[in-house]
Order: structure tokens, then sequence, then C-alpha cells
């Protein structure tokens, strides 16, 4: 009988708790009520859980910017990166208002998930990626290559939020 060595592997995962991003935009709700600058512009911060986005709507591009700076704030203190916020430009709605969209990046796309996968294989790691839905991953016989692997993707720049889970 041979005992053969198990491959360990982790996950690379881009995941958001909603939770906490219903949290921070609650305390958005309450700072805007309390500050004098803001109180009586009725500006609001709506999270659509579902589709995963949050809509600022204010009567003016500047107050919609302060705004999404105490969200923004809000998102750091709850321990999300500002990189799972994709903001959208400001468009104008009814009555002179004006309406910010952010989408919530909470899984990796297709596209950028193959671009990781690219740049692990270039760099020649002892170690296989499979893309598995919204998540990679990465296996190796060695624990250091993974460690090798996590400092690698750490050190890039993709544009969202990464985090390494499942490690076995």
């Amino acid at each position: 009988m041979s005992l053969v060595a198990k491959d360990e592997s982790f996950d690379i995962v881009s995941e958001v708790d909603m939770q906490e991003v219903d949290n921070a935009v609650q305390q958005t709700d309450r700072q805007i009520a309390q500050r004098f600058d803001l109180k009586d512009t009725k500006a609001e911060v709506i999270l659509d859980k579902h589709a995963a986005t949050i809509t600022v709507k204010a009567p003016s591009d500047f107050v919609a910017r302060q705004v999404t700076d105490i969200l923004g704030s809000a998102v750091i203190k709850r321990g999300i990166d500002l990189k799972a916020l994709h903001w959208g430009g400001v468009e104008a709605a009814s009555g002179g208002w004006v309406r910010m969209t952010a989408t919530i990046v909470n899984g990796i796309e297709d596209t950028l998930a193959k671009k990781i996968n690219k740049d692990i294989r270039e760099e020649k790691f002892k170690a296989k990626v499979q893309i598995e839905g919204d998540k990679l991953r990465v296996f190796s016989p060695s624990r250091d290559e993974l460690q090798r692997v996590i400092a690698f993707v750490r050190e890039k720049d993709y544009g969202i939020p990464l985090q390494f889970t499942n490690r076995r």
C-alpha cells in the first residue's frame, strides 16, 4: 500500500458581508440626520441587497459626494475594502436631484478569474489553478508554494478585494 501526499489547497474569493454593508448604510443615514450641513437636504442612501447596489439620492452633486464620503468612511470602519464598491457617475434624477449608484462586487468575474489564473501560471509556481464559478481554487503539494502564490496575488491590484479562504 502506497501513501500518496494529498495536495493542499485554498480558494481565492471576493466576498462582501452584506450585513456589514447594511450597517454602514444605516450609520450613514444617522450621520446625515445629525450633521448640521446635511440634515435638511433630504439626501438618502438606499441599499438593494438583491441587486447588490447602493444608491445615493441628493439635491446636488456636492451633497451627493459628501454623502458618498460619509458612506465610504462607514464602510471602511466596518472592515470592507472600498474596492468592493464600484461607483457609477452622477446621474440627473427628477426634480433637479442627482443620483449616484454603486455596485457591490461579490464574486470574481470570469474574465478577471482567467487573468488571475494566467498571472499565476506565468510565474511558474508549482501549483494548479481551477476556476470554479466565481472563485478560484489553487492546489499544490507544498504549503510554502501556496504561501508564495498568496503573496504574489496580494501584490497585484486586480481592482477588487480578494480573500483567501478554505485552506486545507
